[in-house]
């Protein structure tokens, strides 16, 4: 028998009450918190949930049967574990929840402790299948918001890397205003004497269409540095009339000799072919138009999302990006072209692949192997994930949508066998916007696989492995983090970088390079 002493002996009988209640909070934490662990690894659930009586305060212990026993109305802990998982298993189905009980779910741990110790306090006993679907019910809230915020990080980076930064603004207006008072900008280029090398089929001929006159820049430069005979190189750079004086400007104050450098806006092309002349216009106008109609295409409102964002990237309708398909009319006097991106670095000496035998086909490219050859997979994606295979019109056409697609950004092009084709010209509802599905069509199986080196797209969505960055010829920045913009891998960009000079005024009065 236990005694206590009087308080007039000095003691006093200690009070049990705040020990209860402590407790009690203490049980219920932690077996709510077994039960969320549960539905998160399921194995350290169940060692929380059974052992919760080992888990409670050890001075008072816990009434009846441990925590269990006290939440669940007496009865033994095994029994409330078979019991929520047997309401686990029956609501096992969280996404077909009521939207409406979805929303009013807690959307923390303690918010949730919070509602099972206001049921608590009224009722002697939980209900389990209220506990079951008010976890599930804030897990399910707690994963939509964090789908929800993942798409929202994903939709930032995309329009972050559809700005132009105001640096590479600044340049094209400085550029302008040089062309406009300095001759020596406004000087022609090439100069006259190196004019014949732009029709010289011996040299090494290079084709970069684009607007962009830094990218245009690190490309010329970067394949200049990387060649074992920069005197045989002779690149023709095709821009729009918006920034032709810019991209002049730049090439006549920044010259890279030994080699030759052409600036040439789509105005001064003299055509001298009426059919090729249509045969452009006809791509300009089909590019005009689906930039109408392209919302029209899918109906559901995540494809429409998806097509929002496609459509917002200025390279979806610019036809400079599709104009690509027209080099034969281009350049009427070549045989033989490397067309780069303007998003690439050069790292080997090109002359490799201007030497590669297409075996009669259009074009060298990487991926254009079909699967199982070699017992490889596709290098890039299936056609298929390019074009519209839905389209009745796509069965005449005889392609395979399992066969690999290859990629734009380092191709060498035989340009005699381009023109005994007469398959430049295919319809916009068959493509997935983009310069390369139309591609696809026109030179299905027309096209040389050339060995991956030559070629290591993807540099604007992932960090690549260090040795293809060592032993690739190409780095090509496919992707939404372009090496111009903030958004680049750092490492990825000190590759571009490194070929802009630090020096120069231009660049350092924009805040181009520091």
């Amino acid at each position: 028998m236990r005694l206590y002493i009087t308080a007039a002996a000095g003691l006093t009988k200690p009070n049990k009450a705040p020990q209860m209640q402590a407790a009690r909070r203490g049980c219920r934490s932690v077996v709510l918190t077994g039960l969320l662990a549960g539905l998160l690894l399921f194995r350290a659930a169940l060692l929380a949930v059974e052992t919760g009586a080992s888990l409670c305060p050890s001075a008072v212990g816990c009434p009846a049967s441990g925590c269990w026993g006290w939440l669940y109305g007496g009865g033994s802990g095994g029994d409330a574990t078979e019991e929520f998982m047997k309401q686990w298993t029956s609501h096992r189905e969280a996404s077909l929840l009521d939207p409406v009980v979805v929303e009013a779910a807690p959307d923390s741990l303690n918010g949730l402790m919070a509602e099972m110790d206001t049921i608590l306090a009224t009722y002697d006993r939980l209900d389990m299948e209220a506990v079951v679907l008010k976890i599930m019910a804030m897990l399910l809230k707690m994963d939509r918001k964090v789908k929800s915020s993942r798409i929202q990080a994903l939709f930032n980076r995309q329009l972050a890397s559809l700005g132009i930064p105001k640096s590479m603004h600044c340049l094209a207006l400085r550029l302008a205003e040089e062309f406009s008072v300095n001759a020596e900008a406004r000087s022609p280029v090439p100069l006259p004497q190196h004019a014949p090398r732009l029709t010289d089929t011996s040299r090494l001929h290079v084709a970069v269409v684009t607007d962009n006159i830094l990218a245009a820049a690190v490309a010329v430069a970067s394949a200049v540095s990387s060649s074992a005979d920069p005197s045989s190189l002779v690149f023709h750079v095709v821009t729009d009339k918006k920034s032709y004086v810019p991209m002049h400007s730049w090439f006549a104050l920044h010259p890279v000799s030994p080699a030759v450098v052409e600036v040439k806006g789509l105005h001064q092309f003299d055509w001298r072919d009426g059919d090729a002349i249509a045969s452009v216009m006809r791509t300009i106008d089909e590019v005009q138009k689906s930039s109408l109609g392209y919302h029209q295409l899918y109906d559901g409102a995540a494809e429409r999302e998806l097509r929002r964002l496609e459509a917002s990237k200025p390279s979806t309708f610019s036809p400079l990006n599709y104009l690509k398909i027209h080099l034969p009319e281009f350049f009427p006097e070549l045989g033989r072209i490397i067309l780069l991106d303007d998003d690439v670095v050069v790292r080997k000496d090109l002359a490799g692949l201007w030497e590669q035998d297409l075996d009669g086909n259009i074009m060298g490219a990487v991926g254009a192997h079909q699967p199982g050859e070699d017992g490889g997979i596709c290098v890039e994606r299936a056609l298929g994930e390019h074009l519209n295979f839905s389209d009745p019109a796509l069965s005449s056409l005889g392609l395979d949508g399992s066969h690999c697609v290859w990629s734009w950004g380092a191709n060498i092009i035989d340009l005699h066998a381009w023109r005994g084709t007469n398959n430049r010209d295919s319809e916009f509802r068959l493509w997935k916007m983009a310069s390369l599905p139309p591609a696809l069509i026109a030179f299905d199986g027309r096209v040389q696989a050339i060995e991956p080196l030559w070629h290591l797209p993807g540099l604007g969505w992932r960090m690549p492995d260090s040795d293809l960055l060592q032993f690739s010829a190409v780095l090509h920045f496919s992707g939404p983090r372009k090496p111009w913009l903030e958004i680049a891998f750092p490492e990825l960009r000190e590759l571009w970088l490194r070929h802009l000079n630090v020096s120069d005024t231009f660049l350092r009065g924009c805040g181009v390079v520091e």
